[in-house]
């Protein structure tokens, strides 16, 4: 008899089969047992990798065997791919049957199909007569052999780099050095000697090494700490030798030029922790390199790329046999506007000064962020672009744009008396203030020699949200989703009359980060609100001023900030090559305790670059901060 194909969806052409008289074809309710629905049970099991339902041959012993062998073989792919199973066409043939699966695996960014074909046969079960599965290992993949099994290997894609501007590489591999400890051939006690010996030289966390260490297998390589190429100390690498077990393994990360470039901007990459695991939804598994702070974290899925993999069969030699190969796909590169030459000095300016400190630089034509540098005594902390701040007399660029509009011209004449007082509250101008700027001054020489009590005794002028509009028509105070952490400044409304005074200099309800007032500067150079841009690749929602720049009040805020330069608190820049240079200075007062310290500010802007330098412990913006923005503006230039 010719075998005869049937088809799940064919019940109806099996009935006309036997109706004719012809065998061979069973359907249930038509007498007997029926392949398809075992074909049917077969697939959902493979899929699901529980093979209790299906009837194997050899009775219970040959369904364990079965599932036994079929949970060996599969457990080195079922952890990364799932299957898919599917009945293909099935055909009998009096008491023998055969049946196509039909499988597809999603092994990392491809699809791995292939048919495999299953031997059925009639047969006895507890529950009656039945068709039952002859085991193979062909049945999982049609050219396995006995004793292999199914591995699935998997392989991160190149992380992508991230560029700077004109795609300068920033973030791209580069050469380190892992120091650890290889436990190959160490006894335990050996181990946790050398442990102890390589964490002092090391000098990390002994108890915390000791612990990876004894956690790790017999042939670990546990990884002490990581240098850069060029940064392995000579010391500790000569050092080595003399701690058995201990050696360096050479290898790239990706790396930003120096440690400090940027760092609390750029992020880190590091082994994935277990809650970026779960929460990742199966896209990151333990042992990946990932994203851990700042960019490198917010676009890690954009940066790592697709994994690849293959699946090979292994053999009790462990000699393999490739079957299928998903090559790895690169991660995209991240656009920045970070200029390479321009961070490195920022970086520089920076590299002396204790307390935490940043420095941010903007060109005013585009809104680029050319520069973000927080300093070492920062402690990692974004101090550049989302710390927050009282401006002190930086501020008064925003307060004198508020006065312009409120009628004053910078030749308008103001009073700046030693001292005045706020509902009892005593305001002063800060201590080396020129005994030649008391008086009756204009208010151009106001702002050039940051009289406080001048702004303080004009603040009557202004209605309540003169200074928010002012603020925001110089881009600050205004929040945007720029794709990174930033903080564009506040203004706060005043709850007394003493808070009314303090924002007028910058204090009060008034908070800053550098880069909302190194945008001040910038808004004030273009003539416009300027919105910093760091990624050029996403697109930011701009929202107009109420109340935006007019070419004649930046004209006269460019004209009173040169005088900052010309004859006042800033005179220390008036010699820079380049450009006429404008400025303002800053101090602002903080905690409670007295005397109470005081942060340092001073902002600049030459040409198309606009410099905001922040120091949170310093004497005067003048002394303290305007020494760094002088070093980076001859540096820039």
């Amino acid at each position: 008899m010719r075998p005869t194909v049937v088809r799940r969806t064919a019940a109806s052409a099996c009935a006309v089969l036997l109706t004719a008289g012809l065998t061979g074809c069973s359907v249930p309710g038509f007498g007997g047992p029926d392949a398809d629905s075992a074909m049917d049970t077969l697939a959902k099991a493979m899929a699901s990798g529980d093979l209790g339902a299906v009837d194997f041959t050899g009775g219970r012993a040959g369904a364990k065997q079965a599932a036994s062998a079929y949970d060996d073989l599969t457990r080195g792919i079922r952890g990364d791919s799932e299957a898919k199973v599917s009945v293909g066409r099935v055909s009998t043939d009096g008491d023998s049957a055969t049946g196509q699966l039909d499988w597809s695996w999603q092994v990392g960014p491809k699809t791995w199909s292939y048919d495999t074909t299953v031997r059925l046969s009639k047969g006895s079960t507890p529950d009656g007569d039945a068709w039952l599965v002859k085991w193979q290992p062909t049945i999982v993949e049609p050219s396995l052999e006995d004793g292999e099994r199914l591995v699935e290997t998997t392989v991160r894609g190149e992380r992508g780099p991230i560029l700077g501007s004109r795609d300068q590489p920033l973030v791209t591999p580069r050469p380190v050095r892992h120091v650890g400890l290889d436990k190959t051939g160490l006894t335990a006690a050996q181990a946790t000697d050398s442990a102890e010996r390589l964490a002092t030289l090391l000098d990390i966390d002994a108890k915390d090494f000791l612990k990876r260490v004894k956690a790790s297998g017999p042939k670990a390589f546990v990884e002490g700490i990581v240098y850069r190429e060029q940064d392995a100390p000579a010391a500790v690498m000569g050092a080595l030798s003399d701690i058995k077990g201990a050696g360096v393994v050479s290898g790239t990360l990706p790396l930003a030029p120096s440690k400090d470039f940027a760092a609390a901007i750029l992020g880190t990459v590091g082994p994935a922790t277990a809650e970026l695991v779960k929460d990742s939804k199966g896209r990151i598994k333990a042992g990946d390199e990932v994203g851990l702070s700042g960019l490198q974290k917010r676009y890690d899925e954009q940066l790592s790329g697709t994994r690849g993999a293959t699946v090979v069969a292994l053999d009790e030699k462990s000699q393999r046999r490739t079957l299928f190969t998903a090559d790895a796909q690169a991660g995209r590169p991240l656009h920045t506007t970070l200029d390479l030459k321009t961070q490195n000095a920022a970086q520089r300016a920076l590299a002396n000064v204790g307390p935490a400190s940043a420095l941010v630089a903007i060109r005013p034509s585009t809104g680029d962020l050319v520069a973000i540098a927080s300093g070492p005594g920062s402690k990692g902390y974004n101090t550049a672009t989302y710390g927050q701040y009282a401006p002190g007399s930086t501020f008064k660029v925003v307060s004198a744009l508020a006065l312009l509009r409120a009628g004053l011209t910078p030749q308008s004449r103001v009073e700046c008396p030693p001292t005045t007082v706020v509902d009892g509250k005593r305001f002063k101008n800060y201590d080396d203030y020129p005994s030649s700027g008391f008086g009756s001054i204009t208010f151009e020489d106001a702002l050039a020699n940051s009289c406080n009590t001048a702004f303080i005794g004009q603040r009557g002028k202004l209605g309540q949200t003169s200074l928010a509009d002012a603020a925001a028509a110089l881009g600050f105070g205004v929040d945007h989703d720029t794709g990174f952490p930033t903080f564009f400044g506040k203004v706060g409304p005043p709850a007394s009359e003493t808070q009314a005074a303090a924002s007028m200099i910058g204090q009060g309800t008034v908070l800053a980060s550098p880069m909302a007032m190194a945008t001040v500067v910038a808004s004030v150079l273009k003539g416009s609100a300027v919105l910093p841009r760091l990624l050029p690749d996403v697109e930011v929602q701009s929202t107009q001023p109420a109340k935006p720049l007019t070419a004649e009040e930046a004209g006269q805020l460019r004209t009173m900030m040169r005088a900052v330069v010309e004859r006042g608190s800033g005179v220390a820049l008036k010699d820079l090559p380049g450009g006429p240079v404008i400025a303002k200075t800053g101090t602002a007062e903080f905690g409670d305790k007295p005397p109470l310290p005081t942060h340092a500010w001073m902002v600049a802007g030459r040409d198309d670059l606009a410099v905001a330098v922040f120091v949170e412990r310093g004497a005067s913006g003048s002394g303290t901060a305007g020494p760094v923005l002088e070093q980076f503006l001859r540096e820039v230039r």
